[in-house]
């Protein structure tokens, strides 16, 4: 039996021999019957169970209740199936700040039997084209005040883009019932995007009973969630470290979340104060901003505090336990493996180290020979759980991610004798900057469009206040153009044609860049 009409996703996931070793999934938690809808799991049960009424998405302006969530979702998976032609299997991309419309669309995918791919809003036309072509996207939903980089992508893949203004009109008219897509537990739900250092981005994708089992999995070790709790951050929701934390978990466990559209400190803080959130997701380079403004809040709602997306500084953790007397919850994970796979909890933390292999995972520290090295010593993080890597369309990456049914993710740690994890360095040229991810070779791709620039590279430069500054180096063809105003209308230039968040801090203007004798950019003596 097929699982969808438009079988794409699932004849490009990697053959299983290449796939990680799924361990845990035999504990009671992780056994899933055959027929699954995560969306049953997450949201219809609540109604089922007569909390309806219940607040489950809050903004500064509006509630939404479980029960409201549920109607527009239904009526939103009736206008994709009656009125935009979606066929199960089909991939359907979400353009969307943070706001209770996204999340609707979210789940009206799924109860439609789609494959949902949530993307940032920041990017721009060029990389929507890319991620469309990708995946092969037939559908986009998409708000009204993010529309003009969507207007400009050209593609064949793409058949219909609709607005949330044109969504809301149609909607009127549908029934607040639907009868989910009967996906079975190991149906593709999500693909994520993440950055790569060469090449195209690369695909993950996530099967239904992935997306409750890490609901399963980081929420009940670290934060012990209840109905009573409020969520809220800053992550967009295209980032699955801001999927689970801002949605998947509150939403497991009938709790609500609070979405702010643009999550400055400030607001965070104004969240935190008004609406006594109980549960926070942000990365270190936020917290630290938090921190110096966080005496003019009341902030004792907070119960938890939660890190990830880059490592979190000793200083940036110390602060905030000194300012607040609440420890910030670091954690580790990964697109490729959906959430976090690496943290602890407020009683067994350790101010400094990651944390431990959390319930449902496993993780080593290895050498380059993918022999286990002994405490101490740093090595190549290994992690295998109930969740792991399937890069679509990718076989060659799929083997440098996955070996001996190990996810390999690239991070260069230390184990010490407790079991501790502590990270190390990033081991490949991965620049992640206030959360973000930036690979170096996007960001040189994007430069050598330029008319002026004969070549770059591009390294990651430590920095107290975001983690790392994206760095250029950059030889241009007129030596005489090498001025600050030409940094500036780089710089300038950069934001107009690729995400903002990409482009360079730094830039040094240079005649030639240091290179092997077969020509390979040496980017180790730039970072030097």
């Amino acid at each position: 039996m097929k699982h969808y009409e438009d079988n794409f996703a699932h004849e490009h996931l990697p053959p299983s021999e290449l796939q990680p070793d799924y361990v845990f999934v035999d504990l009671p938690q992780f056994q899933h019957p055959e027929m699954l809808n995560c969306v049953d799991t997450l949201l219809d049960k609540h109604i089922r169970e007569g909390r309806g009424d219940n607040p489950c998405i809050r903004t500064f302006d509006t509630t939404w209740t479980y029960n409201a969530l549920y109607e527009k979702a239904n009526q939103i998976a009736h206008v994709l199936v009656d009125d935009l032609g979606l066929k199960s299997g089909n991939r359907v991309l979400i353009r969307s700040a943070n706001n209770p419309m996204m999340v609707a669309c979210w789940f009206a995918i799924l109860k439609a039997g789609g494959i949902v791919v949530a993307t940032m809003p920041l990017l721009r036309s060029k990389e929507l084209t890319t991620i469309i072509e990708c995946a092969e996207i037939s559908h986009a939903l998409c708000e009204k005040s993010l529309q003009d980089e969507m207007n400009l992508v050209k593609t064949d893949f793409l058949k219909r883009t609709s607005l949330f203004d044109e969504l809301e009109t149609l909607m009127q008219s549908k029934p607040k019932t639907f009868a989910n897509y009967h996906s079975k537990s190991d149906s593709l739900a999500l693909i994520g995007f993440t950055s790569g250092t060469t090449g195209l981005p690369k695909m993950t994708a996530h099967y239904h009973k992935d997306i409750v089992n890490i609901c399963k999995a980081f929420p009940p070790y670290s934060l012990q969630p209840t109905q009573h709790d409020i969520f809220t951050g800053s992550p967009p929701l295209g980032f699955t470290f801001g999927l689970g934390g801002l949605v998947l978990f509150p939403m497991y466990f009938g709790a609500s979340t609070f979405l702010i559209e643009k999550p400055t400190p400030d607001m965070l803080l104004q969240a935190i104060q008004e609406h006594r959130i109980t549960i926070c997701f942000t990365a270190p380079t936020a917290w630290r901003v938090i921190t110096t403004k966080v005496s003019d809040f009341d902030v004792s709602s907070l119960r938890k505090c939660v890190s990830a997306g880059e490592t979190l500084p000793l200083k940036v953790w110390q602060d905030w336990y000194d300012a607040t007397g609440l420890k910030i919850i670091d954690g580790i994970g990964a697109t490729e493996m959906l959430h976090i796979f690496i943290s602890s909890t407020t009683e067994n933390m350790k101010p400094g180290a990651t944390g431990v292999a959390i319930t449902g995972y496993e993780a080593k520290i290895i050498d380059a020979d993918g022999n286990e090295v002994e405490r101490n010593q740093p090595g190549r993080l290994a992690v295998r759980g109930i969740t792991g890597c399937k890069y679509l369309n990718r076989i060659e990456k799929q083997k440098e991610y996955v070996a001996h049914g190990w996810n390999l993710t690239g991070d260069i740690f230390r184990q010490d004798e407790d079991g501790y994890f502590w990270f190390v360095a990033r081991g490949d040229d991965m620049i992640i900057s206030s959360g973000y991810n930036i690979a170096a070779i996007e960001v040189e791709s994007v430069l050598l469009a330029h008319e002026d620039i004969l070549e770059c590279a591009v390294v990651g430069l430590p920095d107290e206040e975001r983690g790392m500054l994206v760095c250029a180096y950059i030889v241009l063809k007129d030596q005489s153009k090498a001025t600050d105003n030409m940094k500036n209308h780089i710089q300038h230039w950069f934001k107009e044609v690729a995400a903002p968040y990409k482009y360079p801090r730094v830039i040094y203007f240079t005649e030639a860049l240091p290179k092997t004798e077969t020509g390979k950019i040496q980017r180790f003596k730039l970072k030097a």
